[in-house]
């Protein structure tokens, strides 16, 4: 008997389906894959009519179809998402299916109306992981570009960060004008903006406010203090992303700072060098921590007592990336073995109320015997 697999949704917000037929469109689509035993998959992407001649020319199917072409007894709704549905569902059943296969992302509403076609909807919790994983070469060249372009916007703030004047205060002014993180936060905006990327807010974290890794960061930039900047913008042309972090100080760090970068950096080359097939992600987090506890730091969240000089890691390694900035595999305790082209995150850092925050960030890809590094940025804290 033969089954599919169905993935749906909107293709420019449902990552899977994007990635299944690399074809961008803001309505609701759905991409099945006919199975039968002895055969390749014959793959049919049902989309808008007014879509259609663009998908063949440029969608990853084999036949290209509008809802209307699988009009059930009874019409089409009215409401695209419906139609679709209902379109799908027809489509099954003119195919004699009774059995289909659906991943983590197909929209309720599918199962829905393929539910009441009296077709059996299984979960698959691995359908299209895998192949999001592993990068082919074209995949890749997009990651790249947009690690490009991402080290790009973390140099210019960066150096802005760096060669700003403090004024009496300890507050640094460019072009005569205070730096805030809000500041510094449009001009990587228009940076990235100019070269077709879209970025959700940056985070620009200044002294105190960089012990929360995952806060964006306000206010006044100050000389002196450890200044986080975390870039990761999408290409508005690929939906690739990058995803890179520096930290920077204005002046002379304190000791302390000095000593957090010379762990946090030790750490990203011994995890980086960590990485490669058949290594699990959890190896790879257990390395870093192996050099953070040597240089004296712990890990894990902070106790609920602990003193404004407690300083550790509180995340994990890093994370994979790709059409989303967080995917799978995470490089943490329980990541899964690391396959060849899986990309990958590599952020070791330090956090403590009494100095701050302070993380490396680079993007890396897996290879049979190690990694390539996509990235080639200075990773100091002194970027004049």
């Amino acid at each position: 008997m033969p089954t599919a697999r169905l993935i749906a949704g909107i293709p420019a917000t449902n990552k899977s389906l994007f990635h299944a037929v690399r074809f961008n469109v803001g309505d609701p689509a759905a991409c099945i894959d006919f199975l039968r035993d002895g055969q390749a998959p014959h793959r049919v992407f049902i989309c808008r009519d007014i879509e259609m001649d663009r998908a063949r020319r440029q969608a990853r199917a084999d036949a290209v179809a509008c809802p209307r072409d699988f009009e059930p007894h009874g019409g089409l709704s009215g409401d695209r998402e419906t139609a679709t549905a209902q379109a799908v569902a027809e489509c099954l059943r003119r195919q004699g299916i009774d059995r289909v296969e659906a991943d983590r992302t197909l929209p309720l509403i599918y199962a829905e109306h393929v539910r009441r076609a009296g077709i059996a909807v299984e979960y698959d919790p691995q359908l299209g992981v895998m192949s999001r994983r592993t990068k082919d070469a074209q995949e890749v060249e997009w990651l790249a570009a947009a690690q490009r372009a991402t080290e790009d916007a973390m140099r210019m703030a960066c150096e802005t960060v760096a060669r700003a004047v403090p004024g009496r205060d300890g507050v640094l002014v460019h072009d005569g004008e205070r730096l805030t993180a809000e500041r510094l936060r449009f001009m990587i905006d228009v940076h990235l903006l100019r070269l077709g990327f879209q970025n959700p807010p940056s985070i620009v974290a200044c002294g105190a406010q960089g012990a929360d890794c995952h806060e964006h960061g306000h206010g006044d930039l100050r000389t002196g203090e450890p200044v986080i900047v975390d870039i990761f913008p999408r290409c508005m042309r690929t939906l690739y992303n990058g995803d890179c972090t520096r930290t920077v100080v204005n002046g002379e760090p304190h000791p302390e700072v000095r000593r957090m970068h010379a762990a946090v950096a030790e750490a990203k080359r011994a995890a980086i060098a960590k990485v490669r097939a058949g290594v699990t992600g959890e190896d790879v987090h257990r390395e870093t921590l192996r050099v953070i506890h040597a240089h004296g730091f712990p890990a894990g969240m902070p106790p609920a007592d602990a003193p404004d000089t407690w300083c550790g890691m509180t995340h994990g390694t890093g994370h994979g990336i790709g059409l989303d900035v967080h995917e799978p595999p995470l490089l943490d305790f329980k990541g899964p073995a690391l396959v060849v082209g899986d990309a990958v995150t590599v952020e070791p850092g330090l956090y403590g109320r009494a100095h701050g925050g302070l993380r490396i960030e680079d993007m890396v890809v897996v290879e049979e015997g190690g990694c390539r590094n996509l990235g080639s940025l200075f990773e100091g804290l002194d970027w004049r």
